[in-house]
């Protein structure tokens, strides 16, 4: 029996399975991820909510960042990875889904919001720092475009993308959420995210102590690999339809 097949045999079986994603499972639609070569992090330093809050310069900065980032993402389409996770959950075979990802591709997807937390938040919105007004993208990326270094609320705060940043507490329902169901689940999966950033990382032995079979879905090394069920190397927009079929069938 292949790796794959273990998989679908244990999904199959599973009444309780919550999946984690992360940056790896949207590279496919175009996305690049943080920490590989190439990716997001060589070109631009995180600038931490604290600095973001304090300096006009690192407002500029990040700003650049995200304005560039969100012209990327806006056109981006979710790929054969995200639509199979939506049809398992369609489906009634995936309990909850908890993304790392701020990139809305679970949600263009058409995936149940019900059973969706975006764990890191969305650059889908923005934020206001001072009065924590939120809006639509479009309204403060538009005034990046048309020059405006760092787009302010009426009320003259700063735009953030209601993204979690560096120093930035996660909502701690979403974060209760996750934690909670993961310590009921019978199966838990974790794709295209190396499992390094807590404490969404804690997903994984929270589920193994708690007696779930675990898979790690990632080309990439893990600090879990040793203690997972099943270790997929393969790409995950490969893997995901491919377990899509022998779950559900053709």
């Amino acid at each position: 029996m292949t790796g794959l097949d273990e998989l679908a045999a244990l999904w199959r079986q599973a009444r309780r399975v919550v999946v984690l994603t992360g940056a790896g499972l949207s590279t496919a639609s175009g996305i690049p991820d943080f920490r590989s070569p190439g990716g997001r992090w060589e070109r631009y330093r995180p600038v931490p909510l604290p600095e973001f809050l304090a300096d006009e310069d690192a407002r500029e900065r990040y700003w650049r960042y995200k304005g560039e980032t969100w012209q990327l993402i806006r056109t981006a389409l979710p790929n054969a990875g995200h639509r199979a996770l939506t049809d398992l959950a369609v489906a009634g075979r995936l309990h909850l889904l908890v993304t790392q990802n701020v990139d809305g591709l679970h949600e263009r997807s058409g995936f149940p919001r019900e059973r969706l937390v975006t764990i890191h938040g969305t650059d889908s919105e923005v934020e206001c720092m001072a009065c924590h007004r939120r809006a639509e993208r479009a309204v403060a990326q538009e005034a990046w475009e048309a020059g405006t270094a760092v787009p302010r609320c009426p009320c003259g705060g700063p735009w953030k993308p209601a993204t979690i940043s560096f120093g930035q507490a996660l909502v701690e329902a979403d974060l209760a959420r996750a934690l909670r169901e993961t310590a009921a689940s019978d199966l838990f999966v974790a794709a295209g995210t190396s499992l390094v950033v807590g404490p969404v990382n804690e997903m994984f032995p929270i589920a193994a102590r708690a007696g779930a079979r675990t898979a790690i879905l990632t080309a990439s090394e893990t600090p879990y690999d040793a203690a997972a069920d099943v270790k997929l190397d393969e790409p995950v927009e490969m893997v995901l339809p491919a377990l899509r079929e022998r779950v559900l069938g053709p």
